[in-house]
């Protein structure tokens, strides 16, 4: 098995909160708390959760967009968050990000080429202006945008093309890494599918690590080797994806996985989470999904659960697997109309 190309240790994100006449600390919301993960070359990691759960940060952190509070980031054998000015832009050569929103990620006063060359001409690889140009069309003609989109502004284009040109962006300088932040969310059901398949494409072709950020695990079933299901800024599983969608082993993820409907397959037993979830500055003791668990123990209370190892590459952060397993067989066997036995 090949070393993580990414590797990230207990991270941390902590957004301190200030009041009184005169200001200082008297809180924190924690948006990431204590998160922990890799990635191999080659590999897709999705990182799916609800509104608010923590993801977009986590992806954030990893390229020192936002500054992590602690916690170690490792890539390729560095620890990114000991990199200095310089060392940091020569890191990003090697990771890039495509952002959320394809109408404000684009300076509606550049041409797409301009854009598409931006991190060229800031890595300092944009070489003569042929070259610069060559490479221009060669990264449009990668996201199936033709040379006569080059000299376009982004006014012109619909929101797929937009995003398509934020992608060759992202590849402009050949990144092994990239970080993929809700990258179909602002699109037409009809044009996810396009960008997911482009993105799948490309990974093959360019052999790319990606972190893929959702909270459609629809989407991620198709583009993702791993799925980690994250909640309030911790990590509740995670594990392969069809082991994961298949066979989930924590209460979240059966709940995340009951609401995405499958055709032609009979639905999961619906599960709805009461309450609210909870302020991230002031989180549940012990697990932060037991208020809103339906097998939630007094002992839930007690410590944040680890993950455990539930099977290979799979471990869950819930202490109830005995109960939770059978319950999880049960939803299986709806799934696929096959009897359960006696056993569970």
């Amino acid at each position: 098995m090949n070393p993580p190309l990414l590797e990230v240790r207990d991270l941390r994100k902590w957004y301190p909160i200030r009041g009184g006449i005169i200001p200082r600390v008297r809180g924190h919301v924690r948006a990431v708390d204590g998160v922990s993960f890799a990635v191999r070359p080659g590999e897709v990691l999705g990182i799916a959760g609800e509104s608010g759960s923590g993801k977009s940060t986590i992806g954030r952190c990893v390229l020192r967009l936002i500054e992590p509070t602690a916690g170690e980031i490792s890539f390729a054998g560095s620890d990114v968050t000991l990199l200095d000015r310089h060392a940091l832009r020569l890191f990003r050569r090697n990771a890039q990000m495509i952002f959320q929103d394809p109408y404000g990620s684009l300076d509606p006063l550049m041409s797409i080429a301009d854009i598409v060359a931006e991190p060229l001409d800031v890595q300092g690889m944009a070489g003569g202006a042929r070259e610069r140009r060559e490479r221009v069309l060669e990264l449009l003609d990668m996201v199936a945008l033709g040379p006569e989109y080059a000299d376009r502004r982004s006014h012109e284009l619909s929101g797929g093309q937009r995003q398509r040109v934020g992608i060759a962006r992202a590849l402009s300088v050949g990144p092994a890494l990239l970080v993929a932040d809700e990258p179909v969310s602002a699109l037409d059901v009809s044009i996810q599918a396009q960008i997911v398949n482009l993105l799948d494409a490309l990974k093959r072709r360019l052999n790319l690590s990606m972190l893929f950020i959702s909270h459609d695990i629809a989407v991620m079933d198709h583009l993702s080797d791993r799925i980690a299901i994250v909640y309030l800024g911790r990590i509740m599983e995670i594990g392969p994806t069809r082991e994961l969608i298949d066979n989930p082993r924590h209460p979240y993820t059966e709940a995340l996985l009951s609401a995405v409907p499958e055709p032609g397959v009979k639905r999961r037993e619906r599960i709805v989470l009461t309450g609210d979830v909870p302020n991230p500055a002031d989180p549940p003791s012990g697990c932060v999904f037991r208020t809103r668990c339906r097998h939630a123990l007094p002992a839930c209370a007690a410590e944040p659960p680890p993950l455990r190892v539930v099977g290979p590459e799979h471990h869950t952060a819930c202490i109830r697997d005995d109960v939770f397993s059978h319950g999880a067989s049960q939803a299986r066997a709806i799934d696929r109309k096959i009897p359960v036995s006696a056993g569970g």
